[in-house]
């Protein structure tokens, strides 16, 4: 897919179940920075609702996000026209609660994983970038966030230890 003028997505994009849920409900056709914005709404989202529910459930629904995630991307990239619109924010919701695992006990950590998994997102580190250059499709679309979300966990989990132990004077 190939983009020959700027496309801006319409309002009315968001009557289409797929790409209401692609766009992250609409917080992907805020600008400037939509896939910022998509990230977050996706920490709201876990603080008002997510982060109540058991880890096992919020890792499930992380899964499922996963790869709904992969068809609601593509369907929306593909009837757009264009390959990973800035306004297609699903991945980044999905990546950004990947970064969240097990904080909902620590909220002021939850800064932390947003700034790690934007720097990730963009940056895109090692295999980030790799399975940017790789895969096309939802799969390509949803992969380089679902692997940032997976360092900014590693990155903010290390900053709390690291913390920690500081703190303690261990190091």
């Amino acid at each position: 897919m190939t983009e020959s003028r700027p496309f801006s997505p319409p309002l009315s994009t968001l009557r289409d179940p797929v790409h209401l849920l692609a766009t992250g409900f609409g917080s992907g056709l805020i600008k400037p920075a939509p896939g910022t914005w998509g990230s977050v709404a996706a920490v709201v989202v876990f603080g008002l609702l997510l982060q109540h529910l058991p880890l096992f459930v919020f890792l499930v629904l992380i899964v499922a996000g996963a790869f709904a995630g992969i068809y609601l991307c593509g369907k929306t990239a593909e009837d757009w026209g264009v390959h990973d619109h800035g306004s297609i924010v699903w991945d980044e919701w999905i990546g950004q609660w990947i970064a969240l695992i097990g904080l909902a006990a620590y909220p002021v950590w939850w800064l932390v994983a947003f700034a790690y998994f934007r720097l990730f997102d963009i940056w895109k580190p090692g295999p980030v970038g790799w399975a940017d250059r790789q895969f096309d499709g939802g799969v390509g679309i949803m992969l380089d966030d679902l692997l940032a979300g997976v360092l900014a966990g590693l990155a903010t989990w290390g900053t709390m230890l690291l913390t920690a132990r500081g703190a303690a004077g261990w190091l």
